[in-house]
């Protein structure tokens, strides 16, 4: 089968032919309908996230149809639509045990240090598989597999209630979900912000208020829309220092800052003045989990959570195309997301 595989750190995926892979005992083997084009795969290209082992085929965010089931697997069908929760863990160390398999002692990642979706076919553990409903595309299911379902992770870290306000800094296909789960959540206002005209206006049709940091200081901004209080909850979605400084700096006496997006620079706070001062905590956030996702595509099933205008392009499996998304993304230049096509 072809696919499009990372061969050396900082070098352009290159398209192979490998083979089919089965699927064992408790495994399923789909064939590929769609995979998102993340950022995270620019930084995996980069090197500031290491893969591991190389050569790897990259993308994580997978949706497909059933080709194959493996022996002792009553979960899923041949033919059924599903889409694929990305991390691998064992089940039974102690952070699964409390549901938090993102830290399994034993865990992987599709795409990342197991082969992932830029193929035509592969094969999962049967838990991982997702049933995708008939009213979701391919290509909605795909990336609601990372983007939103990162996001949906770090507005739960974030402890939003109904009433409160938030701030998403970024507006790529993370901030688009954002935006529409925060709403959905009951945030009294969202504020969206961003340098790119064309995501701020997408973010206004998602009934967010665009923040231009183009046109002037983002936070100053903030503070101004809210009176001088900021807000409950500001979510970084960049991985910027100066992006997630002004997550911090925008929030309101008691406010909480999640950061998600991935940095190879460090943060700089003034502890005082931005957080002990007024009781505000600075929250990480990573992945996913795999108890989070039935409801999150039932939001999409029922519209609640709309993708049509965030899956911008389709591509197909091809390692010039694919490379060619990837280098926009490096200088954040990209559409909101670009989804390949097998």
């Amino acid at each position: 089968m072809k696919a499009v595989r990372m061969i050396e750190v900082g070098a352009p995926l290159q398209m192979q032919e490998i083979p089919v892979p089965s699927a064992g005992a408790g495994e399923v083997l789909v064939r590929v309908r769609a995979a998102g084009i993340c950022h995270s795969d620019a930084h995996y290209r980069a090197g500031r996230s290491p893969v591991r082992p190389l050569p790897l085929t990259l993308g994580h965010e997978i949706a497909g149809v059933v080709e194959q089931v493996g022996a002792g697997v009553s979960t899923t069908r041949v033919g059924q639509r599903v889409c694929l929760h990305y991390l691998l863990s064992c089940g039974n160390c102690y952070y699964c045990s409390r549901g938090s398999e993102q830290f399994c002692t034993e865990g992987s990642m599709l795409g990342h240090y197991a082969n992932g979706g830029y193929a035509e076919y592969i094969s999962v553990p049967a838990r991982n598989v997702v049933p995708l409903p008939d009213e979701i595309p391919f290509e909605q299911g795909s990336i609601l597999m990372c983007s939103s379902a990162t996001a949906f992770h770090a507005l739960r870290k974030s402890r939003l209630q109904a009433g409160e306000t938030v701030a998403v800094f970024g507006m790529g296909g993370l901030g688009a979900s954002a935006v529409q789960l925060a709403r959905a959540a009951g945030a009294l206002d969202v504020y969206a912000v961003d340098v790119n005209p064309d995501k701020l206006g997408l973010a206004e049709h998602y009934g967010a208020i665009p923040v231009n940091a183009r046109s002037g200081d983002p936070v100053a901004q903030i503070h101004t829309h809210t009176k001088g209080k900021g807000v409950d909850v500001a979510l970084e979605l960049i991985g910027l220092p100066e992006t997630m400084r002004q997550a911090v700096q925008s929030l309101a006496i008691m406010g909480r800052a999640v950061l998600a997006g991935i940095a190879d620079r460090p943060l700089e706070i003034a502890t005082y003045q931005e957080l002990l001062g007024k009781e505000a905590e600075v929250i990480g956030t990573n992945d996913h989990l795999l108890e989070e996702l039935p409801l999150l595509i039932e939001l999409a099933r029922r519209g609640r959570l709309d993708l049509s205008a965030v899956v911008s392009r389709t591509v197909p499996l091809d390692a010039g195309a694919i490379n060619q998304v990837l280098d926009k993304l490096e200088s954040y230049s990209g559409d909101v997301r670009t989804v390949v096509l097998p």
